[in-house]
């Protein structure tokens, strides 16, 4: 999973309200060369969409973020859901991820839960809210003690086209988390060239990077 997401770098984080967008959106998405997908659990629609890209498209990595619950995690692996997320750093949803078989990136945000999140055995963590929590230069500090242990993160927050280079920049950081090219109001109009656009653009963007 890691190597795959260091080879695109770009997450989309996909809020879907209804389960019929999720294959017209993998389609989109796949058209713009991305196989990876983040589909939150903020809503009913979340399961469901899950399971309907992983059985249509199973060159697509699909992941389920805002793991906040046991049965949310055990559900989005029998979805499909093959890599999970969360905004914070919960040992107990760490070891349901860990014993249901799915690579899961707890949120971290200081120092002392990139080592909680180290010594729970995980290497690939979400950094939320990337702008709020300080951005670039909060990378560049937390880089400075834990660049050297393997730890890579995914900045996720307020990321945009605008900034994605300046984080992309950094050795720690894995791959960008956002949803400017997968905005919901996109979603809901169904308006599959743009976002197919919009990915393309934000890809050639990660690649100048």
């Amino acid at each position: 999973m890691i190597d795959r997401i260091l080879a695109k770098r770009i997450v989309p984080v996909i809020v879907l309200d209804d389960p019929a967008s999720a294959e017209p959106l993998a389609e989109a998405l796949l058209a713009g060369g991305l196989d990876i997908m983040e589909v939150t659990f903020r809503t009913a629609a979340a399961e469901e969409s899950i399971r309907r890209i992983s059985a249509r498209f199973p060159e697509i990595l699909v992941g389920a973020g805002t793991l906040l619950e046991i049965e949310q995690v055990k559900r989005a692996k029998d979805a499909g859901a093959q890599f999970g997320l969360a905004p914070g750093l919960n040992p107990k949803i760490v070891e349901v991820a860990r014993a249901e078989g799915i690579q899961f990136s707890p949120g971290v945000m200081t120092p002392s839960e990139v080592e909680q999140a180290m010594a729970l055995g995980c290497k690939l963590l979400k950094f939320f809210p990337a702008e709020t929590a300080g951005g670039v230069g909060m990378l560049k500090n937390l880089a400075g003690p834990y660049g050297h242990t393997g730890v890579k993160v995914i900045p996720t927050g307020g990321i945009t086209s605008a900034n994605l280079a300046s984080y992309l920049k950094l050795p720690v950081v894995a791959a960008i988390g956002g949803s400017w090219f997968v905005d919901k109001a996109l979603i809901a109009a169904g308006d599959w060239k743009e976002i197919t656009r919009l990915t393309k653009e934000a890809l050639a963007a990660a690649a100048q990077a």
